[in-house]
């Protein structure tokens, strides 16, 4: 028998699993919590699914999500991302990732992680939702907003508000899985 899903999950396997694996819930590893803010970023005036769908290939691109080499990407690394069809070429986009590898840097040595610091913005414990419908999933929120203007002051780029809520709910600091999903009150 089909788990009830929420209803964006339903376009194909890949969705699913992203679905009953991963979105709503919480994840403190810095290195997971660096590439989906980037992967967000990515999705900027396009669909998640986009993104998605090139992931494993921002993953090789990107060392692996390794901050610390990001951070070090020359114009030549910038050259070549730029000609790599597995991700998103778009310069200011691909510049923007080794910005945010440097900021997020920053933010791990002030914070001793940047778990410890992006957490804070809900209280270190995940909002549960309770809606009906995903009509009814605001596109952002007084915390997003927060957490958006302190990203941009450190920095980082491509973390609007509504950047950063789609961020919180993919890293679970948000649960918004509809009331009817199995998922609803994560796992």
């Amino acid at each position: 028998m089909e788990k009830n899903r929420c209803g964006w999950s339903l376009k194909d396997q890949l969705y699913k699993d992203y679905h009953d694996k991963e979105w709503g819930i919480p994840n403190h590893d810095d290195r997971h919590l660096f590439e989906m803010l980037n992967l967000e970023g990515a999705q900027a005036g396009l669909s998640w699914y986009t993104v998605l769908t090139k992931r494993e290939n921002y993953r090789k691109a990107f060392d692996n999500w390794d901050a610390e080499k990001i951070a070090q990407y020359t114009e030549k690394k910038v050259e070549k991302l730029l000609q790599d069809p597995g991700i998103i070429r778009n310069q200011l986009k691909i510049r923007a990732t080794i910005g945010n590898a440097k900021a997020f840097l920053t933010v791990q040595k002030e914070f001793g992680s940047f778990d410890k610091y992006i957490w804070q913005f809900v209280g270190h414990k995940p909002i549960i939702n309770h809606y009906k419908e995903m009509k009814n999933v605001p596109a952002k929120t007084k915390e997003s907003d927060a957490m958006s203007k302190d990203l941009l002051k450190r920095g980082f780029k491509f973390v609007g508000s509504t950047i950063c809520y789609a961020y919180m709910q993919a890293t679970g600091m948000v649960n918004d899985h509809v009331i009817t999903c199995w998922m609803y009150g994560g796992r």
